[in-house]
Order: C-alpha cells, then sequence, then structure tokens
C-alpha cells in the first residue's frame, strides 16, 4: 500500500489523516511492527485505530488500559460458575472427582481476553491496546513479551501461537512515561490536534453544506480555547457535536452569545466554564477571533 492510498482509504473511512500519519501506517504494515501513538486526549487516536480496521477490513480487537489492569483481564479467566456447574451435574452422574476435574480446563471453560482473543484469531486483527499509560509498569513488561513473541502459554492447556500477527495500535496519553523497552518495539507517532485547515476539513467531512465563514470561526474559537489553561480541552469528536448543533440552529455567524450558550458541548469541567464564559464576555479576546 502507498501512503496515497491509506490516505485516500481512510479519508473514505472518515478519518482525514496527514502525509505523516499515512506514512507511518505504511511502514508499520511493511515492518509488521506495532506502532505507538502519543498525544493529547481527544486528538484522534483512537479514532485512527477504528478507521484503519475499517480499512483493512479487518476485525478490532480492543484491550482498553487502566489502573490495575492485570494478566487475567488482558489474557484470558476461566468461567469458575460454568466450571463448578460442570463438577456438579458430573457428580450427579457419579463420576468420579478425577474425571469431574478432567474436563474443566479445556477451551469450552476459558473466557479469552483481548490478547488471547487477538493471537488466536484466523486472520490478523486490528489490535488496539487504549491508553497504555495508565497501566503500571509491571503490565507494560508483560506487554513486552506478549508483543516480542506473539504467543501465549495456559499452564493447564498449553501454549497459544499466533496463526497471524495482528497489526498493533498503542495509544498514549502521556500521563507517565513509557519504557525505552515498550517504544524500541514500536515504531512512534505523535499526534497533536489538527491545525486550522485539516479542522475545517474535517468538519467539511461530517458536514458538506457547512458554511464557509461559520466552520472557519468554530475552528478559530476553539484552537483559542486550546491555548487556555483548562482541566480538559474540547476533543475532535466535541467539536463535531458542537458544529453539528451549530449547524442544526442555522447559525451562520459565531457571536459572543452563542458561543456561551453552547459552550457546554465543548467544555465538560466547571471551572474551565466559568473561566471561557469570563473570557468571552471579554470584547478584547473575543473579537478577532471568531470573525474573520
Amino acid at each position: 500500500m502507498t501512503p496515497e492510498e491509506i490516505d485516500q482509504g481512510l479519508r473514505e473511512q472518515g478519518y482525514i489523516a496527514t502525509p505523516l500519519i499515512s506514512r507511518i501506517l505504511q511502514y508499520a504494515d511493511l515492518l509488521n511492527k506495532p506502532l505507538l501513538v502519543e498525544g493529547p486526549a481527544g486528538a484522534g487516536k483512537t479514532g485512527l485505530a477504528k478507521a484503519w480496521s475499517r480499512f483493512l477490513d479487518r476485525e478490532l480487537i480492543r484491550l482498553q488500559c487502566y489502573e490495575g489492569i492485570d494478566e487475567s483481564k488482558a489474557l484470558y479467566e476461566w468461567d469458575y460458575r460454568k466450571q463448578l456447574l460442570y463438577i456438579q451435574a458430573m457428580e450427579k452422574g457419579e463420576k468420579s472427582w478425577e474425571n469431574a476435574i478432567a474436563g474443566i480446563y479445556t477451551r469450552e471453560f476459558l473466557l479469552p481476553r483481548p490478547l488471547l482473543a487477538a493471537v488466536s484469531c484466523s486472520t490478523p486483527p486490528v489490535l488496539l491496546i487504549d491508553e497504555v499509560d495508565k497501566s503500571d509498569e509491571e503490565f507494560e513488561s508483560f506487554l513486552l513479551e506478549v508483543l516480542s513473541d506473539w504467543q501465549i502459554s495456559i499452564p493447564e492447556t498449553g501454549t497459544v501461537k499466533a496463526k497471524n500477527i495482528p497489526s498493533v495500535i498503542l495509544t498514549s496519553n502521556n500521563t507517565r512515561n513509557l519504557s525505552d523497552a515498550l517504544r524500541r518495539r514500536c515504531l512512534y507517532l505523535f499526534l497533536d490536534y489538527p491545525d486550522a485547515a485539516r479542522e475545517i476539513e474535517i468538519l467539511k467531512s461530517y458536514f458538506p453544506s457547512l458554511n464557509q465563514d461559520l466552520g472557519e470561526q468554530a475552528v478559530s474559537f476553539v484552537r483559542r480555547l486550546r491555548r487556555e489553561k483548562l482541566k480538559k480541552h474540547p476533543s475532535i469528536s466535541e467539536v463535531i457535536d458542537w458544529t453539528r448543533v451549530l449547524d442544526q440552529l442555522s447559525i451562520r455567524a459565531l457571536t459572543p452569545e452563542t458561543a456561551a450558550d453552547t459552550i457546554n458541548i465543548l467544555l465538560k469541567h466547571n471551572e474551565d466554564v466559568t473561566l471561557i464564559l469570563s473570557r468571552i464576555m471579554d470584547p478584547a479576546w473575543f473579537n478577532g477571533l471568531a470573525h474573520r
């Protein structure tokens, strides 16, 4: 695949990529290596993985990381309730204890979690390891082994080796530093919020009839918000929601009153809303930002 083919394919899936994004995806595909995508929350990292899986027409398997996640939540668990019911049924049939427990450690009683599911696929999926920075260093070390060997050992049944290596995308919001060992195994992409031209293009892909002046005013306003010290900056998806409301209300020009009335679509913390409302009512802050 060429970068141009990747760019066009992602566009058809609703994702407006940059030339750099398309090139890095091409390199990751050629090398069959994981891609680590870092950047602020809401910049489109998870959306990129979803669009990539749709473009490749592959199943998307997502491992959502969080503080305290362990191997059992990422690999597999035994269905203890089902095992217990099986043992009880065997006892009623007057089977010996040895015969009862011999049958409970089979794939029928195994609950595959994302990593085992990705390794077991008959066709290569796209594996999204989302927000890997939220996991602890011990879990990160465990991931290194899986990403290197692409096999999972299940003590009761044996080793499961990957039939096809998945296309892997890891995302990070930079809440903690990831190890050099993990970075060495991955290609790297920093995905920031889009520039003004690309963000307008994104909005146009969702709203083809969007008024050009309104689109430029909306993007200018959002970019100004992202330069403020907020607890949470507006994500791309929130900007799309906000623009949808403006479009449905037939707004043709962004005014301080319209911005104030709809600001809760963009901001999700009371402190942020209070700060920006005070900015909006300051003509020196608003004028020139949301008007051509």
